[in-house]
Parts: C-alpha cells; sequence; structure tokens
C-alpha cells in the first residue's frame, strides 16, 4: 500500500514538474517571440519614416512653383522646435507615460551649441540640395563619402589612425561612388549640382558627429536638449540665409502660400524629421549600433529600388553595381570597425589586472 502511493507520488511530482517546465518553455519561447515581433515592429518604423521622409523632401524640393530649398529646412527646423515644446508638455502632464527633458532656454547653453548647429545647418542644407537636384535614386550613391570623411577627419581632427581592412572598406565606397557617378553621366541624368552638395554634405555628417561628443556635455548628454538648441539657432540663422539667397521674394510669389494642403505636407515632413530621431535611438536600444547600420544600410537599398520602380527608370548593371559597393563597403566598414571596438573593450580589463600585479608575479603568474 506504501510502496503504491509512493509511486503515485512519484508520478504525481513527475507529472508536476514536467508541466512546469513545459510552462517554463512556454514562456521562455512567447517571451522570444514577444521580443522578435518587437524588434521587427522597431525597424519597420524606422524604415518607413526614413524612406517617406525622403520622399516627402524629395516631393517638396522638387516643386517647380517654389523654388526655396533654405525655406523648407527652416520650417522643417521649427516644427521641431515646436513639437520639443509639444513633448515637454506632455511630458509634465502625463510623466509616468512620456518621458522628455526640460527644454527652457539657456542662452549659455545656446553659445556653446551654435558651432555644432552652424555645422548642422550646412548637413541639412547641403542634404536637402543633394536631394533636389539628384532625386532619391542616385540619393544614397551621392552622399555615400560620409565614411571616408569620418576616417579623413578622424585622422587631421582628432589624429586617430584607422586600420589597413577599415581603409579598404573606404576604397570600396569611393569606387562605388566614383562608378556611380561615370554610370549616371553616361545615362545623361548626371547632376554636377546634386554630387557636389552630397559631398558637401558627406563632410558635414562626420563634422557633425566630430562636434557633437564635444558639444553634449553642455546639454548633460541629453540628445533631446542638443536637437532642441540645435534647431532654435538653426531657425535664427536660417533667416538672413533666406533674404540673402532671394527666397523670401519666391516666397512671397508663391501661389500656394495660403493653401492648407501645401502647408500640411511641409509640416509632415517636419514632423518625420523630428521622428526619425526618435526611432533611431528606439532602433538602437531594442537592437544594437551594428545592428542599426545594417539596418540603415538595407533601407538605402530597398529605398533606391523603390525610388527606381516608382520613377519607371531603366538602370544598368554597372550602376547597380555602384550601389552594391556603397552599400557593401559601408557595412564591411561598420562590422570591421565593431570587432576592432571589441578588441579594445576586451583588451582594457586584461591590461588593468596585469597592472594590479606585482612585478614578481608577472613574471611568474602561475606561482
Amino acid at each position: 500500500m506504501n510502496r503504491t502511493q509512493l509511486k503515485r507520488t512519484g508520478i504525481l511530482k513527475m507529472a508536476l514538474s514536467g508541466s512546469e517546465t513545459m510552462d517554463h518553455d512556454g514562456r521562455e519561447e512567447e517571451a522570444f517571440l514577444f521580443r522578435a515581433v518587437r524588434i521587427a515592429a522597431v525597424v519597420a518604423l524606422y524604415w518607413f519614416i526614413s524612406i517617406t521622409m525622403v520622399f516627402l523632401n524629395n516631393y517638396l524640393l522638387d516643386n517647380q512653383d517654389l523654388d526655396a530649398p533654405l525655406f523648407v529646412t527652416f520650417y522643417q527646423c521649427v516644427v521641431t522646435v515646436g513639437l520639443c515644446w509639444l513633448m515637454r508638455l506632455v511630458s509634465s502632464m502625463c510623466p509616468g507615460t512620456v518621458n522628455f527633458p526640460s527644454v527652457k532656454f539657456d542662452m549659455k547653453t545656446s553659445r556653446e551649441v551654435l558651432p555644432l548647429s552652424i555645422v548642422f545647418i550646412g548637413m541639412i542644407t547641403f542634404n536637402n540640395l543633394c536631394l533636389k537636384y539628384v532625386g532619391v535614386a542616385f540619393y544614397t550613391v551621392g552622399r555615400s563619402l560620409s565614411t571616408v570623411f569620418n576616417v579623413l577627419l578622424s585622422y587631421v581632427i582628432l589624429k586617430q589612425t584607422t586600420s589597413l581592412q577599415a581603409l579598404t572598406c573606404c576604397g570600396i565606397i569611393l569606387g562605388g561612388f566614383w562608378l556611380g557617378v561615370d554610370q549616371e553621366g553616361l545615362a545623361g541624368s548626371l547632376s554636377w549640382t546634386g554630387v557636389f552638395f552630397g559631398v558637401l554634405a558627406s563632410a558635414c555628417v562626420s563634422l557633425n558627429a566630430i562636434y557633437t561628443k564635444k558639444v553634449m556635455p553642455a546639454v548633460d548628454g541629453s540628445i533631446w536638449k542638443l536637437s532642441y538648441y540645435n534647431n532654435i539657432n538653426a531657425c535664427i540663422l536660417f533667416l538672413p540665409l533666406i533674404f540673402m539667397f532671394g527666397e523670401a521674394g519666391k516666397i512671397a510669389n508663391f501661389t500656394h502660400l495660403t493653401d492648407l494642403g501645401f502647408w500640411g505636407v511641409m509640416t509632415l515632413g517636419g514632423v518625420f524629421g523630428f521622428a526619425i530621431g526618435y526611432v533611431t535611438g528606439l532602433q538602437i536600444k531594442f537592437t544594437s549600433p551594428l545592428t542599426h547600420n545594417v539596418s540603415g544600410t538595407a533601407k538605402a537599398c530597398a529605398q533606391t529600388v523603390i525610388a527606381v520602380v516608382y520613377n519607371s527608370s531603366s538602370k544598368s548593371l554597372l550602376w547597380w553595381t555602384s550601389n552594391l559597393m556603397v552599400l557593401g563597403g559601408s557595412s564591411a566598414y561598420t562590422w570591421v570597425k565593431s570587432r576592432e571596438m571589441k578588441k579594445t573593450v576586451s583588451k582594457v580589463p586584461q591590461d588593468s589586472a596585469n597592472e594590479k600585479l606585482l612585478p614578481k608575479e608577472k613574471e611568474n603568474p602561475g606561482v
């Protein structure tokens, strides 16, 4: 009788432990699926906002009735400042739901951010001008030299050297850029003005990254505060430029100035410009910087294909090869730098441990 009870108890325990294991495995599988779906949703959101923003800007800048790229960029900066104020208001009303830093204007902080703001103006202006003249299809290649300038300026300004593998990746990017320019020229659709602005935009992107690191302490390391001050400074600096380049007269003579549809598209472009900063941070948070760069490269490839199909264009094999070289070189550079950073991080603890050893212990680590 006791044996029977013991057997029944053992079977019952096995059954219960089995069910617990099954429940545990089920929860793990459910958690994994939830993480996978969340990451896929974040990446899809990043792709949607980034690609839509590029096409929206191209539509606005390609407007034949209003040739005022500085004004378009200025208005997007105004929208960004307004959204920062709105987000801060929502954050104060719903502190548990939305977290946004204080955006009270401080003149001292604004002056400290000003050098970066000048570079920022150059970056967004040349970026939009490149998009205006080369279109979305060639935009990826036209703006592909950011990595090359990053290596060059890091050496000139920060005295940082680059490995041979990373330099090889830069060589592939340069080769893809020149091949793309050559193929656009053969197709008769090359705009040297657009290429020139693309090169300037690439240089400003690299300078922006360098100056951002220097300015970050002034805004307590907050990317949103930096965006707020950057865009306020840009709004002020854009005003004389708009008058200097004669865009004020073009705006006054624009026939659709009172058209709500036009202002709706303009505002939407500003909203997407603000949102790209948020979704970029979101993608890095839920994946990694390396995955973010790979996602950005894949997004650029998809963006190019969409633009070619949308415009019903016919591109040569070498034209597509130039895009693949640029995207492949950029991805390879990201991978190489990621490996180098991991080696540096793993080496630092070992060096620190060796420094803690006494001289005799260093000579005889086995003792």
